[in-house]
C-alpha cells in the first residue's frame, strides 16, 4: 500500500465514478481501476460495489476512507510546514448549520489554525434562514451549509462535497442482504425521520417522485436517536454517507442499502454574499477549501478579486 493506492481511492469514493476521479487526477481510469484491486486485495476487503451507476462503497469501504482522507491530509500538512508559520492574521465570521458543525467543518477548523495561527475565525451555528439573513446583512463573512438547501439568487454557492444518501437498515435486515430496495419495500417499513437542517422537507421532496410515502414511526432531529433506532431494529431511514457511522452508541451495526430509484445527494460548500469581494481572510479560508476538495461533478468556479 501506498500514498498514491490512497489519492486514488479516495478520489474514487467523493466523486462516485472512475471515469471523474480519472479526469480530477490527469490519469488513466485503468490506473485507478487498477490501484483499487490492488488495495483490495491487500486489505482483504471489497471497497467498491461495480454498478451501472458508478462505483458504490461497501461498509468496508466507508470504514477506510476516514482513515485514508486523515493519512492524506497529514501527509499534506507535512508537506506545507513552511505554512504553519504564515504571518497572516485577520478576523473573519463563519456560519454553519447543525450538521455541518457536527460531521464536516471540525477537522478543518482544526487544519486552518495549523496554517494560519494569526487568524481568528469566530463560528456560530444557526439554521438556513439565519444564515442567509446574516450574509446578506453582512453579520457573517461567510458560511458552510448545505448548498443543496440553499438557492437564494443574491448569495454565491460553491459545492465542495457531494454525499451519495443511502438507505440505513440494521446489519442483519434482509434490505442490507438486498443490495438495493424499491421505496414500494421501504414503504412497508416502520421509517425514522430525521428533521434537522430540513431533513424532513428534503426526505419529502424526493419521496414526491414516487407514488409511495414513508410510515413515519418517530420525528427527531437527533442523528444519534435515529442511529440506535435503526440499529435496535425500530425502522430504517434515508441519509448520507457524511453522517454515517456503522455502529451505534449502544454498539448495534447499521448496514447500508442503494435504492432502486436515484435520490439526490446531501451537498456541502461555502457560502457568501455575491457583492461581497474575496480579499483578505475570506480569501483564506476560501482558498483553503478551494485547495482541499475537488469536485469532478461540476466545474469548479474561478475566484474572484
Amino acid at each position: 500500500m501506498n500514498f498514491r493506492h490512497l489519492k486514488y481511492f479516495v478520489a474514487t469514493a467523493e466523486s462516485g465514478q472512475v471515469s471523474r476521479a480519472a479526469t480530477a487526477l490527469s490519469i488513466s481510469q485503468s490506473a485507478i481501476t487498477t490501484a483499487i484491486r490492488d488495495l483490495e486485495a491487500e486489505l482483504g476487503a471489497q471497497l467498491f460495489l461495480r454498478s451501472a451507476h458508478g462505483m458504490e462503497m461497501t461498509d468496508a469501504g466507508r470504514e477506510f476512507l476516514s482513515s485514508a482522507q486523515d493519512i492524506l491530509a497529514r501527509l499534506e500538512e507535512a508537506k506545507n510546514l513552511t505554512l504553519r508559520r504564515s504571518s497572516a492574521e485577520g478576523v473573519i465570521s463563519i456560519a454553519a448549520t447543525y450538521t455541518v458543525i457536527g460531521y464536516f467543518l471540525p477537522y478543518h477548523l482544526d487544519r486552518l489554525a495549523h496554517l494560519y495561527p494569526g487568524l481568528d475565525i469566530r463560528l456560530s451555528e444557526l439554521n438556513r434562514e439565519s444564515i442567509e439573513e446574516g450574509l446578506l446583512s453582512n453579520r457573517f463573512d461567510m458560511a458552510v451549509v448545505l448548498t443543496s438547501n440553499l438557492h437564494n439568487p443574491e448569495i454565491e454557492t460553491e459545492t465542495l462535497l457531494r454525499s451519495t444518501r443511502r438507505l440505513w437498515v440494521p446489519a442483519n435486515h434482509p434490505f442490507h442482504r438486498a443490495g438495493k430496495v424499491s421505496f414500494a419495500e421501504i414503504a412497508e417499513q416502520d421509517y425514522i425521520m430525521l428533521t434537522v437542517d430540513e431533513a424532513a422537507h428534503t426526505t419529502m421532496k424526493y419521496w414526491s417522485d414516487t407514488k409511495y410515502r414513508p410510515n413515519v414511526k418517530l420525528r427527531t432531529a437527533s442523528v444519534e436517536a435515529v442511529r440506535s433506532m435503526v440499529a435496535n431494529g425500530q425502522g430504517v431511514t434515508i441519509l448520507s454517507d457524511m453522517v454515517y457511522r456503522p455502529w451505534s452508541l449502544e454498539g448495534k451495526r447499521i448496514g447500508t442499502a442503494s435504492t432502486t430509484q436515484e435520490i439526490p445527494s446531501m451537498d456541502v460548500g461555502l457560502a457568501y454574499c455575491r457583492s461581497t469581494p474575496l480579499t483578505g481572510p475570506l480569501a483564506l479560508v476560501h482558498d483553503y477549501f478551494r485547495d482541499a476538495f475537488v469536485d469532478p461533478q461540476s466545474p469548479v468556479q474561478s475566484p474572484r478579486r
